[in-house]
């Protein structure tokens, strides 16, 4: 049993509140630890020691703020295993899928690497009588990030990057499910030279949170999670004048056209719908059957989907592992349990996985949904596929745009005109042809519309440049 504190002013401290978070191991269904929970003193504690931090760090060159980074990354290369197993072993996804995680975060910090570029302005010589002018981008200040459970590392290092090259202090609150890999990201950072109060680590339940919203010495907000918390985040953090970036849940539809590879959009189906064990914002949750392809794309999902092997994080035969927490695990399959009662048919049902040890749900697969049914309608998370059948593309199309979530949607088929027409109508923020998770590259930005978006600005890349600094315009005149 270990305890997990805080990481304040370069190093690991413990908790005062005297509250703690369970910690526990998925693929076993131990408690495996402890996180100590912060109270709003500890919060502020924090807070000032960013606060004093950001005014020193914003005045370090640019090139150091990069040599910084560039140390960073290379420290994560040679720890990407280690990271991978901490986050196997609190989160339960599986080994390759979170080696697969610490990669992509990478990727979020070559792009940082190059602030630089990102951070050139523009100059306009004599704009009036010996007048010129210029504009800049600065700092914002201190910043909190507010990160999930699902991917403790990759989020973080979505935001923590970019926000550190610009020049802010960040206080870093990772989800107290899984604490332990944003503490081995805080210590790298100290390791690549990051001055000490620049990054804080500040582990918490929703008291921390509040606390950040409502602190006056925050100024910028960023978040990942579900809709319903980032909705209220976005709210109580602009009403006191913070900058804020709040990404929600998500409803991902996956349209299949009668002119499909149908084995493509099967395989797709399954990698897409049941990878992370579902806990994914990008992951497909309903798959949309257009016209008279139903019955032989749900039969080859269904073939599929029993055969894959349900096991240990740490498994490397297993294809699907544990879901974050029993509680969760429980909440998913009470959406299966209930789907047949609202007349929905089970195709597959996992739920003979949760008699093992451990928060285990196996591949489950609903046809005939509708989009009055809950299964439909919420956002379940885990590795449940919903089949809702379209007469025609005019149908599907209409069916993903009333959705109120806008993350992401994927089309299969073989029609360059159905894509074109597919790229155009769908009111979502990221799109798939013949790609099933389309998430874009770390120099291009992560976002959705309508529910899955609380904020102008998306996540990393270009917009997290534009995010974690202030653009400012100086005239001159000598």
């Amino acid at each position: 049993m270990y305890d997990v504190g805080h990481f304040i002013n370069g190093k690991e401290v413990d908790g005062r509140s005297n509250r703690f978070g369970e910690v526990f191991q998925p693929s076993t269904g131990q408690q495996v630890g402890r996180v100590s929970l912060a109270s709003d003193s500890e919060v502020d504690s924090a807070v000032e020691v960013a606060k004093a931090a950001a005014n020193r760090w914003r005045d370090a060159s640019l090139s150091a703020r990069v040599a910084v980074m560039e140390r960073f990354r290379e420290l994560l290369e040679k720890g990407a295993d280690e990271l991978a197993e901490i986050i196997s072993r609190e989160n339960g996804k599986l080994f390759l899928d979170a080696k697969g995680e610490v990669l992509r975060g990478m990727e979020s910090v070559e792009f940082a690497c190059g602030a630089p570029v990102h951070l050139q302005g523009a100059f306009s010589e004599l704009i009036g009588s010996d007048i010129d002018a210029y504009s800049l981008r600065q700092s914002v200040g201190v910043v909190a990030a507010i990160t999930p459970a699902n991917f403790p590392a990759m989020v973080p290092l979505w935001m923590i990057p970019n926000a550190l090259v610009c020049g802010n202090a960040v206080i870093f609150k990772p989800s107290e499910k899984d604490p332990s890999a944003g503490m081995w990201l805080a210590n790298r950072f100290t390791d690549a030279g990051l001055p000490d109060g620049v990054l804080n680590v500040v582990n918490g339940d929703s008291e921390a949170v509040k606390a950040l919203l409502a602190h006056p010495g925050v100024d910028a907000v960023s978040f990942v999670g579900s809709t319903p918390v980032a909705r209220a985040i976005y709210e109580m953090a602009s009403i006191g004048g913070k900058r804020v970036q709040a990404l929600g849940g998500a409803k991902n539809h996956l349209m299949v056209l009668p002119d499909a590879d149908l084995s493509l959009a099967a395989d797709a189906a399954i990698s897409a719908g049941y990878g992370a064990a579902g806990q994914r914002c990008m992951a497909i949750s309903v798959v949309l059957p257009v016209g008279g392809v139903a019955n032989e794309l749900v039969q080859e999902i269904e073939l599929r989907a029993k055969k894959v092997v349900v096991g240990d994080s740490m498994d490397p035969s297993a294809q699907l592992g544990p879901l974050i927490t029993k509680q969760h695990r429980d909440r998913v399959a009470g959406y299966v349990a209930a789907a047949e009662s609202t007349g929905a048919e089970v195709v597959v049902d996992g739920s003979d996985q949760m008699n093992r040890s451990g928060f285990f749900l196996g591949p489950c697969l609903v046809d005939k949904v509708s989009s009055g049914m809950a299964t439909y309608r919420d956002e379940i998370f885990g590795p449940v596929l919903s089949v809702v059948r379209s007469k025609d593309y005019s149908e599907a199309i209409d069916l993903v745009n009333a959705n109120p979530f806008g993350n992401g949607a994927a089309l299969f088929t073989s029609s360059g005109k159905a894509a074109r027409a597919f790229q155009r109508d769908a009111r979502i923020g990221m799109l798939g042809i013949n790609v099933p998770v389309p998430v874009p590259p770390a120099h291009f930005s992560f976002g959705g519309w309508k529910g899955s978006l609380f904020g102008d600005l998306h996540m990393y890349g270009p917009d997290g440049i534009k995010f974690f600094s202030r653009g400012k315009t100086v005239m001159t005149r000598w």
